[in-house]
């Protein structure tokens, strides 16, 4: 929502010329002319803008509107390009960044949802770019309500990133962060690890940040070890902060800091309340989705998390459109994060 920042006015006043009495005789005293007042004032009609200033649109003063530059989100025609304000340029690739009026790519990135306070649901759908024939079909089958996390070990992601986009999807990075039994289970390139000191996981991580643009945050991919430690989160987390990001947890770990972490600094933050595809099946995924509408109707709100596995795709796609049928509405995941700035 854009939030007007400043109002301008101009208002046209128009003086009144004092008319010419003709010369009065020497003996009388020129009495003071008196300026009429308007027979029929104008009456104020008032339009209440936010912060409860009223302006008069009808007859009073001219109002132009300045948006807040800091909540301008990108023209749906560009959505595919990067906005060059939020990039720098850096050894490891395009990254990030709040730009210098303000704007977050959080804001900027972020797919425009309906702002109702009825049950909403997020999915998010993540391994975009491992497989080409798997993400054509994730953006080709999929409503662009949707959300696609893109895998850094994928293929041609610029190219995924950008079709995605002009589908109407908002979209996510996954970072591969270490799990327990790491390096028996690899989750790849790049992985943040906790033996690592700061100045080095933050050089991977933009490594892997580097890979696409117009991404509005990232989320976990495995790491139930390094989610764990909040020596090797905080910085991870200062990062995602400075640079304008959400987090998304995908809420697998019961060990997870994130939360915590999050709150304190001052990060946009959402979780996954369920995975919907650890069984890919058909009928257990439309069994999660089913639990998935129940907690959204319970507590206004959840989160489901998935791959694009053919089977999920088909699966969410189905459910997605019958369950906006009965009033449920599929946001991006931006519409359900906690952020600070917001309150």
């Amino acid at each position: 929502m854009l939030v007007a920042s400043s109002v301008i006015s101009y208002t046209s006043h128009q003086g009144f010329r004092r008319p010419v009495a003709p010369p009065a005789p020497a003996a009388v005293a020129q009495a003071p002319v008196a300026v009429p007042a308007p027979l029929n004032p104008p009456k104020q009609s008032q339009n209440q803008l936010p912060g409860n200033i009223a302006s008069d649109t009808a007859n009073g003063p001219k109002v132009i509107i300045v948006g807040d530059p800091t909540r301008r989100a990108q023209d749906p025609r560009t959505a595919h390009l990067p906005e060059p304000d939020l990039l720098e340029q850096s050894p490891q690739g395009p990254l990030p960044v709040i730009s210098p009026d303000g704007r977050r790519p959080l804001d900027a990135y972020a797919r425009p949802w309906s702002g109702a306070r009825g049950a909403r649901v997020a999915i998010v759908i993540g391994g975009l770019g491992l497989s080409q024939t798997g993400s054509q079909n994730a953006i080709r089958i999929l409503p662009p309500e949707v959300t696609l996390a893109f895998s850094p070990e994928g293929n041609s992601l610029g190219r995924w990133m950008q079709a995605g986009r002009q589908e109407g999807h908002e979209i996510l990075l996954q970072i591969p962060l270490e799990p327990f039994d790491y390096p028996r289970v690899n989750p790849g390139r790049n992985t943040l690890t906790v033996g690592a000191n700061a100045a080095a996981t933050i050089e991977t991580l933009h490594k892997t940040m580097g890979r696409i643009t117009n991404y509005t945050g990232v989320m976990n991919y495995m790491g139930a070890r390094f989610t764990s430690e909040s020596a090797a989160m905080t910085p991870v987390m200062q990062e995602i902060t400075r640079r304008g990001l959400l987090y998304l947890d995908d809420g697998t770990s019961a060990r997870s800091l994130a939360d915590p972490i999050a709150a304190q600094q001052g990060t946009p933050y959402a979780a996954g309340d369920l995975l919907i595809d650890a069984t890919q099946e058909r009928g257990s995924i439309l069994k999660k989705l089913d639990e998935l509408e129940r907690i959204a109707r319970a507590k206004g709100t959840a989160i489901a998390t998935g791959s694009a596995f053919d089977v999920t795709v088909e699966a969410v796609a189905a459910w997605a459109n019958e369950a906006k049928t009965r009033g449920i509405e599929i946001v991006p995941v931006s519409a359900l994060v906690r952020d600070p700035e917001k309150g």
